[in-house]
């Protein structure tokens, strides 16, 4: 690849393996696809326990577990400049040209994609989500996106739903945003080789059984469900403070036999669960994309899901079937998709979402957007306050305070330890990735 096209990424997230979820999945597959096209690639998150320091993954993929705690829900504690020093010498170190930052929820995205700003670096972020504009989370949320995408170069939302939500959230111009879908491996999502009887009706749900996700909807419509349809049986897996609620209903209704609670599932399982289903149920309340839908259709799974957020835009008409997020028009649709299950081909689903969605075409995209961004004009500091006073009539003077003090703190660390005193790591070629498990210290 032409070296000047060549790009040294540095993904930055609170969300990584060894957790999962959606973010922490995008980040590693995009990853993966990026370095077979010959870019460079490197994730910064926090410590998960004893997993602390520099660790490496299938491929080469180099991760820095700087010594940051998670604070609440796998968040860092904010502490907005604290982090400086030490991405100063990783982006040195690993000679960055781009800082991508991931979810609007990451603490750490966003200290990264400020610090990398100061020190001139090119920086792209990506919306995993969608967020309100009435609660006050929703409310303090949005005013932490509009000082982060004030100065970012470019950005990325993985839904147009999605685009607009962050458009309308932070004021960052329509043309700086970009929609790149998320994808499926769907070499790890096929379908089981013979298809299930239609005698019993196996109906599959793979959540996080919390508010956002639907959980109380799926108390008052399992036994709605059962009632009507004698031969439905579901499948829950997955775990969160609402299980109680779902293990509640199942003891009020007698339905052991009807509803099997299988709690946290690896996501090395997911497969597993999802074959030895028909329908695949997801109730969630708010989704930007839902990747777990993606990965049911691969398996050959009809999925019944609730019109909300982007959604819609993930799989053709008829291989989903839509409904309003309350309990009696999820009746019906469950009803369609059952009438529907006959003009299933599980195989056929399987190859359509293999053209349909590719890690590898999301690579290629997310690369255009780095050529874009780095094409991008270089700008001093009095340039990039202007935007932030445009945010507010009090928050852009904060905002610029921030951006002042860390300038300031940056200059301090030029003067006290000179980048030329920090050595760069050499690029190697690692045909035979170190084990995962091997680690040593971070900077």
């Amino acid at each position: 690849m032409d070296e000047q096209r060549r790009h040294r990424i540095l993904m930055v997230s609170d969300f990584f393996y060894p957790n999962f979820g959606g973010v922490e999945n995008h980040i590693y597959s995009l990853s993966q696809c990026l370095l077979k096209l010959g870019h460079k690639v490197v994730v910064m998150t926090h410590a998960y326990g004893k997993r602390t320091g520099v660790r490496y993954m299938t491929g080469g993929l180099k991760v820095y577990y700087i010594p940051w705690k998670p604070f609440v829900m796998q968040n860092t504690l904010p502490t907005f400049y604290g982090t400086l020093p030490i991405i100063r010498t990783i982006l040195i170190r690993e000679r960055i040209t781009v800082v991508h930052g991931h979810q609007a929820f990451s603490t750490l995205c966003h200290e990264a994609l400020m610090h990398g700003r100061t020190m001139g670096y090119k920086v792209v972020f990506t919306d995993h989500s969608l967020y309100g504009f009435a609660d006050i989370g929703s409310i303090h949320m949005n005013k932490v996106l509009q000082f982060t995408l004030a100065d970012v170069n470019q950005a990325i939302c993985v839904s147009h739903t999605s685009k607009e939500n962050t458009v309308l959230r932070s004021g960052i111009p329509p043309e700086k945003v970009f929609v790149i879908p998320n994808a499926v491996d769907t070499a790890m999502f096929t379908p089981a080789k013979d298809r299930l009887s239609s005698d019993e009706i196996i109906i599959v749900i793979i959540s996080r059984l919390v508010y956002r996700k639907g959980a109380d909807l799926l108390v008052e419509l399992i036994p709605e469900v059962c009632h009507k349809f004698p031969n439905v049986r579901f499948i829950v897996g997955g775990d969160g403070p609402k299980r109680v609620r779902l293990e509640e209903m199942r003891e009020k209704h007698s339905l052991q036999d009807r509803v099997e609670m299988l709690g946290a599932v690896p996501h090395a399982q997911v497969r597993s669960v999802l074959i030895s289903g028909h329908i695949f149920l997801n109730s969630s309340l708010t989704e930007a994309f839902c990747i777990a839908i993606l990965e049911a259709a691969s398996c050959g799974l009809l999925t019944v899901s609730t019109r909300v957020g982007g959604v819609p835009e993930v799989l053709p008409d008829d291989i989903v079937v839509l409904s309003e997020p309350n309990p009696i028009n999820m009746v019906c649709a469950i009803e369609i998709a059952i009438a529907m299950l006959p003009n299933i081909d599980p195989h056929a689903m399987h190859l359509r979402m293999k053209n349909m969605y590719s890690w590898h075409d999301v690579a290629r995209r997310t690369e255009i957007v780095y050529d874009r961004a780095l094409r991008c004009s270089n700008e001093n500091l009095s340039e990039r306050l202007t935007r932030y006073l445009n945010c507010g009539a009090w928050a852009g003077k904060l905002f610029c305070l921030v951006m002042i003090v860390d300038f300031l703190i940056w200059c301090f660390l030029e003067v006290f330890q000179p980048s030329e005193n920090i050595d760069e790591v050499p690029d190697i070629s690692i045909l035979g990735s170190p084990n995962e498990g091997s680690s040593q210290h971070a900077p």
